[in-house]
């Protein structure tokens, strides 16, 4: 099969490896889980804020992957379907344990976003610390979004994805992606405008 030429190196050794998963070997099936089980975790762990919840829907995401393997094409990354799998699951995990969420509809625009300091660079040991404090207050309040939009948010600032790979792992159109991107973000600055934490 053609692999995109738009792949990145690391996709290219992620297909290589599913090759020889789908031959049944069992190293390149531990490679790829060692190189994605974290990233994984972390982003599972940010939509359902339990790290029980978390570890266990990280294993049924590469059962999941792993089970359906040979359905994998290598249009895109492996990657942006392992975390295509992964959220969707998730967001019926959370369906169906009836979280309470607030809706974006219940709150109005405001003219700013937090997308300054979600996506800030800082190398200043300092500088580094205030910006996990803005991260720490930052997840707090995503707790609050529905997990379509914090799922938007973490793939965009925190995982640093692409609008074309968000959309490949949501299954939305790219401008829909762009548009509850913004109305998530809005949102979310209009909830820590109004608490008692400043960022």
């Amino acid at each position: 099969m053609e692999l995109n030429s738009n792949l990145s190196q690391r996709a290219i050794e992620d297909y290589k490896l599913v090759q020889k998963s789908i031959q049944g070997d069992e190293n390149a099936y531990a490679e790829l889980m060692k190189r994605y089980y974290d990233s994984l975790y972390y982003l599972l762990l940010r939509m359902t804020n339990n790290k029980t919840d978390a570890e266990d829907l990280t294993i049924e995401a590469f059962t999941k992957a792993f089970k359906n393997i040979h359905s994998y094409t290598p249009t895109y990354a492996f990657s942006t379907w392992l975390f295509k799998i992964a959220t969707n699951n998730c967001i019926d995990f959370l369906r169906r344990k009836n979280t309470n969420v607030t809706s974006l509809n219940d709150f109005p625009d405001s003219e700013r976003s937090p997308e300054d300091v979600i996506s800030s660079d800082t190398l200043d040991p300092e500088e580094l610390l205030i910006r996990e404090q803005k991260q720490l207050i930052i997840s707090y309040f995503m707790e609050k979004l529905k997990p379509h939009y914090r799922m938007l948010i973490e793939l965009r600032f925190f995982k640093e994805l692409s609008y074309e790979e968000i959309a490949k792992i949501m299954n939305i159109p790219i401008g829909t992606v762009k548009s509850q991107l913004f109305r998530a973000k809005e949102f979310l600055y209009y909830l820590i405008s109004k608490s008692k934490y400043k960022i």
